[in-house]
């Protein structure tokens, strides 16, 4: 619902082709507005937004909007599962509101491996002015996107990975879409600056640190932090931060930006490097670049984010204090543990979550639970608990209950990290540890100043267990962030509705079907 007074913002973007060398080979990159990264999406709290897409790419395109909340829209999250791809040639505008929303997030194509060509950008939600932020306002504002990057192009992996290949070692790390000493950002000495970083690439954890800085974390996907410094830190894939940074170096000095990867295996390291420049200074910085930590020393990673907590006096996009939401004392109406694994399914290797692939069929699940099209997917698909059956292919719907207050526990029994995402909702993180979850594990848990966010980390043989207030009606996306196991069937997703399923959901609670939705498959006919 739209009120007189929330401001309307409107982005046309062309998606389209071109070839560029971001890591020294030639390859066909995806590009917004003939950018790469593509543009900013700047916004501010509650902001009705309209980003009217033309696909001139070869193929049909999808744009999600990793940790946007959505608030009562499933129909514009912009995966496979909520929404028919645009096809090539035509246009779609996507309209949604920052509903109660601020922080650092981005954007990315879901569909059809097409990540692994660019097509990603950031996404800022500023505070509205009435709303203080709880720290002095910098001399400026830098988007820091990084991630790993293949030269091979991205059919070519899509095709692999249909033939049951892995992916290969990434080539190396971009930032903001630019090689190894490349890309260059400019303080003033003695002033402070925002970095809002995003972890953008398909499956690398990377490290990140400013030679001779300290990092002040203030905000993850949406919550303002305890405020705390941080020499390194790591960013898994799809996660955000904001960090502020002071130029309290040398005036006149260069220094070293590194975003090194992590857990890889040693023959897989890949580094991205920029300059950080006081003055405009063009000299090099003095020195090696600095040491990242140990690249398989997950103690050193799980203690790092363990220490990452709620801010609770703040205000964030509401002027009540974060910690009014007292969600350590809500009762738990039901918990569900989410257990990856691999398995061999007709000869290829698939990804599996409690036993099952996830595979699209052609017609989008929310379409089809709309129009109560049945034979689309398998309401209750999926147990709650892993039940060790023979892994199948399937197209699993996790069914829950408006606003019911649950437990999602992800099993991490691999021995690679994991990072997992739920569009439409931030859960509170409240506890991780190595070994297998049970009951008895709550009795770490912390109640009091969890951080909410909507990506996390689960180290390898290890669990991650978060609280999630189901307040947001539609069909939402529990994804791997890790695209090749994401594609490959490590996702599932949650359709959260009201008791009577068989009358349509109350527009208070959830939006109407968009008059220029796009219909596929069997919602064609």
């Amino acid at each position: 619902m739209a009120y007189a007074e929330d401001p309307y913002v409107y982005f046309d973007w062309v998606v389209s082709y071109s070839q560029l060398s971001p890591y020294g080979v030639q390859k066909q990159v995806i590009m917004i507005n003939n950018q790469f990264p593509g543009p900013l999406l700047n916004t501010t709290t509650n902001d009705n937004v309209f980003v009217n897409i033309h696909n001139q790419l070869s193929e049909p395109f999808l744009l999600t909007w990793n940790g946007v909340q959505m608030r009562k829209n499933s129909w514009s999250d912009g995966v496979e599962g909520t929404n028919c791809p645009i096809p090539p040639g035509k246009n779609w505008t996507y309209a949604f509101k920052m509903k109660d929303q601020i922080g650092s997030f981005f954007y990315f194509p879901s569909f059809g491996f097409q990540k692994a060509a660019g097509g990603f950008g950031p996404i800022r939600i500023n505070n509205r002015k009435v709303i203080p932020i709880p720290f002095d306002i910098p001399a400026d504002d830098f988007d820091v996107l990084i991630g790993d990057w293949y030269n091979v192009d991205y059919k070519e992996l899509r095709s692999s990975l249909d033939a049951g290949d892995r992916l290969p070692s990434p080539d190396g790390v971009l930032i903001n879409g630019l090689p190894e000493y490349k890309a260059n950002f400019t303080f003033q000495p003695g002033s402070t600056y925002r970095l809002r970083i995003s972890n953008v690439g398909l499956k690398t954890t990377l490290n990140f640190q400013i030679q001779g800085h300290k990092l002040l974390l203030i905000e993850t996907e949406g919550s303002y932090t305890v405020q705390q410094y941080y020499d390194t830190l790591d960013i898994h894939v799809g996660q955000s931060y904001s960090v502020l940074v002071t130029a309290d170096q040398p005036e006149n000095g260069t220094y070293y930006m590194i975003a090194s990867s992590r857990f890889s295996g040693g023959d897989a390291l890949v580094t991205g490097v920029a300059f950080v420049h006081y003055n405009g200074s063009n000299g090099q910085p003095v020195g090696q670049l600095p040491q990242s930590p140990c690249s398989n020393d997950y103690s050193y990673s799980m203690k790092q984010a363990l220490s990452i907590r709620r801010n609770l006096t703040a205000g964030a996009a509401r002027p009540n204090p974060q910690g009014s939401y007292k969600y350590g004392s809500i009762n738990i109406s039901r918990t569900i543990i989410l257990a990856n694994d691999a398995a061999l399914i007709n000869n290829i290797t698939h990804y599996t979550i409690n036993g099952v692939s996830f595979i699209y069929p052609d017609t989008p699940l929310k379409l089809a639970d709309y129009y109560h099209i049945p034979d689309v997917f398998t309401l209750g698909g999926i147990s709650d608990t892993p039940d060790g059956r023979v892994p199948i292919l399937g197209t699993p719907v996790i069914d829950a209950l408006y606003r019911d207050f649950i437990q999602i526990v992800f099993q991490n029994n691999q021995p690679t990290i994991q990072t997992w995402h739920f569009d439409g909702y931030n859960f509170f993180v409240v506890g991780m540890d190595g070994g297998n979850w049970d009951e008895s594990k709550k009795q770490a848990y912390n109640l009091v100043d969890a951080v909410s966010r909507s990506t996390i980390q689960v180290y390898p043989f290890s669990w991650t267990a978060v609280l999630v207030p189901l307040d947001n009606q539609g069909m939402w996306d529990i994804r791997s962030q890790d695209e090749e196991r994401r594609y490959l069937g490590q996702e599932v997703y949650m359709r959260v509705r009201g008791a009577d399923t068989s009358v349509l959901p109350d527009p208070r609670d959830e939006n109407q079907i968009p008059s220029n939705i796009i219909k596929c498959g069997k919602a064609e006919n």
